[in-house]
């Protein structure tokens, strides 16, 4: 599914217009990203929880070479789905 389609989808579903759908989309993605910017942890009620996460620094080896590079650390964005939804995916989409 694309954005255009979902978008669509929602829209009807909500029996609101694509344009307001799409804004209001738009707005609670760049209100989570600014969320994420504070390292703030952002839970979809029962959807999942979205947090940012610390990799540390490690070292890593080029299989190829044998050469060892130092991987410095970075942040990552986590996503841990809500255990009803890892249930439904698992089951392949029944419940």
């Amino acid at each position: 599914m694309n954005n255009k389609d979902f978008i669509t989808t929602l829209a009807s579903r909500t029996g609101r217009s694509v344009e307001e759908t799409q804004r209001m989309v738009d707005t609670v993605i760049e209100t989570m990203g600014d969320h994420f910017q504070e390292d703030d942890t952002v839970l979809v009620p029962n959807f999942g929880t979205f947090e940012v996460k610390k990799k540390l620094e490690r070292v890593m080896v080029n299989p190829s070479t044998g050469q060892r590079m130092l991987v410095p650390p970075k942040l990552v964005l986590n996503f841990k789905p809500n255990v009803g939804w890892k249930e439904r995916v698992k089951n392949g989409g029944t419940e």
